[in-house]
């Protein structure tokens, strides 16, 4: 090999395992570096991927049932010309579609079975454009809700519930009454379901309600829709956008974009996603500093190499860039080690977690805790990347004390009891 005399002996030392027990005890405590950081640099990546799943699909499963950003009026009014709010909303490049809605809290009963729930009022001609839950039950269920003919469709989990199925009467009752001579009565109003949805997300398949803008308005004794949905060309534009059509619309208008309709889960996510990096980060940290008590051991036992080198005339420099590259070497083959183990779990989670499942008998994820029944991974380049060069850089550390001391070793000193 062409290579320095420095790279040789570097990546010599290691791979040395033999040569007597102190040898191999060292060749061990190495091993256990590399495997340390490995596993250190493996569970960051599957952690963040699995994180960045959980995200991106209770994220995606929430955006198929609301919209990206709504309009409504400060003190909750119905808006006089739902029509002139959208298309001055629309002249934001950013807005694709708009949709009138009205949203409010009921009781939703069948017998002596009662559950509360969010019914939104919703215009079957200009909801799909805006919601692909709207947009997949276009043809079916959305077909049915006819203004006047009191149609409802509600969510899987929220019908199983109730013990309901097509055609049967669901009573609702609305949070304000009326008042009559004997006091405030219960405002209520018999519906038939027309259709089920199921959206993947348990929140609102199971307290999620679909009824006809028309009807809504009659219901809730509103004189129109209270609010605009919009869509976004760009979801993750939303909060940025969402300020813009607050300058532009005045401040009767209130602007929720869906990361402030759902502030605390989203908040949640990316602390949680924060902390989690910064503890993980810690494991990789401690297991790369011990590479330094690897090559502190290493130049303790070959101080008799290193006088031998010095007295054939290799240079101070050329012993420390010796031990450095047997540190650095440890590092990248950890780094690399855990990052392929890594990748290979985070890519085959959807095998890996029903197979444990199924031995176990357990489930990890109960769809009524975590709103998704599966684990999900979404490995991303621009998390592996830092993580990588952090691990890389953290072995380089780490090898230039030992390195230092070892260039400092005097030959004469080294030798005399040799």
């Amino acid at each position: 090999m062409n290579w320095p005399y420095e790279l040789q002996i570097g990546w010599r030392y290691t791979r040395a395992g033999k040569g007597g027990r102190r040898n191999r005890f060292i060749s061990f405590i190495s091993g256990v570096s590399v495997l340390g950081i490995a596993l250190g640099v493996a569970a960051l990546i599957i952690v963040m991927s699995v994180m960045n799943g959980f995200q991106s699909e209770v994220r995606d499963r929430m955006l198929s049932v609301i919209a990206h950003v709504e309009l409504s009026h400060y003190q909750g009014q119905a808006l006089t010309d739902w029509q002139a709010t959208a298309a001055q909303a629309k002249q934001n490049p950013a807005v694709v579609a708009a949709a009138p809605f009205i949203a409010s809290q009921v009781l939703i009963a069948r017998g002596e079975d009662m559950r509360g729930a969010i019914v939104r009022g919703i215009d079957p001609q200009y909801e799909p454009a805006v919601t692909p839950l709207a947009a997949k039950l276009k043809d079916g269920p959305l077909a049915k809700l006819q203004a006047g003919e009191w149609g409802i469709v509600v969510g899987v989990e929220l019908a199983h519930m109730l013990g309901v199925k097509l055609g049967d009467k669901l009573t609702l009752v609305a949070p304000s009454g009326n008042v009559t001579p004997a006091g405030v009565m219960p405002r209520y109003k018999q519906f038939t379901l027309v259709g089920v949805f199921n959206a993947g997300h348990y929140e609102y398949d199971s307290g999620m309600a679909l009824i006809h803008v028309d009807d809504a308005a009659k219901f809730f004794r509103v004189a129109g829709p209270t609010g605009v949905q919009l869509k976004l060309n760009d979801v993750h534009q939303a909060r940025q956008v969402g300020n813009q059509l607050a300058n532009s619309l005045g401040f009767e208008t209130r602007v929720r974009d869906w990361t402030r309709t759902n502030a605390n889960w989203y908040d949640a996510v990316q602390v949680e996603k924060r902390m989690m990096s910064i503890i993980l980060t810690l494991i990789v940290t401690v297991a790369t500093f011990n590479l330094v008590s690897t090559l502190v051991m290493t130049v303790t036992d070959k101080q008799a190499d290193i006088a031998i080198l010095r007295t054939l005339g290799a240079s101070p420099r050329s012993i420390m860039v010796i031990f450095m590259v047997q540190g650095a070497l440890a590092g990248v083959l950890g780094t690399l080690s855990g990052l392929g183990l890594g990748l290979l779990i985070a890519l085959n989670l959807d095998v890996i977690v029903p197979a444990i499942e199924w031995a176990l008998n357990a489930q990890f994820l109960p769809a009524s805790m975590y709103m998704i029944s599966h684990m999900p991974s979404d490995p991303r380049m621009s998390d592996i990347a830092p993580l990588v060069g952090f691990s890389l850089a953290l072995a380089f550390l780490a090898t230039i004390y030992p390195s230092w001391r070892a260039s400092r070793v005097q030959p004469a000193e080294a030798l005399r009891y040799e």
